[in-house]
């Protein structure tokens, strides 16, 4: 039966948080505040938090350098990842991906159909590896970014949840969460 094996030892992941926004600050950022809030309230390290415009360079050198900084292990962004004009998150991400996690879209989708209804074909919600490290882009919404830590990310991250976590594929927990 899936789910968290309290017998086991948590590790701590190292998680960075990028909002992609235009508009948005750090004091006006709630959906990157929830992220970054709930991960901490999980345990887990935030490794650093940044803002970047909905521009294709802007978003793709920030997530490079956390997948190319050893202190970071999981990189959640939020923000544009829909249909208008400057979304352009997966555009700037995918190509940085070595693999795609197909089913984190999957998933992310089945319980959005819960809370806003078939309005989740209007996100590009995905997720993949970039070297050793982890990316999921969600939505830039408060409810969205709820929805994807609470339901999924923070079993997903969680190092005790068995069958196997995402924590179980990074170089230092390999031999851990076998």
């Amino acid at each position: 039966m899936p789910g968290i094996n309290e017998n086991l030892p948590f590790h701590p992941l190292k998680i960075a948080v990028l909002t992609i926004s235009d508009t948005r600050t750090m004091e006006t950022d709630t959906s990157g505040e929830l992220l970054a809030s709930r991960l901490q309230e999980a345990g887990h390290d935030l490794a650093a938090r940044a803002i970047v415009k909905d521009d294709v360079e802007a978003i793709r050198t920030q997530v490079q350098a956390w997948v190319d900084d050893p202190e970071v292990e999981i990189v959640l962004t939020t923000g544009g990842t829909g249909f208008t004009p400057r979304d352009v998150t997966p555009e700037a991400v995918m190509p940085l991906l070595r693999r795609v996690m197909d089913g984190f879209s999957v998933v992310f989708h089945q319980i959005s159909m819960g809370t806003i209804g078939v309005s989740t074909l209007q996100s590009r919600a995905f997720a993949g590896q970039a070297g050793d490290s982890f990316i999921f882009c969600v939505p830039g919404s408060t409810g969205a970014c709820r929805d994807a830590w609470d339901l999924v990310l923070q079993y997903e991250c969680d190092s005790r949840y068995r069958p196997c976590s995402i924590a179980g594929q990074l170089p230092r927990l390999r031999e851990v969460c076998a």
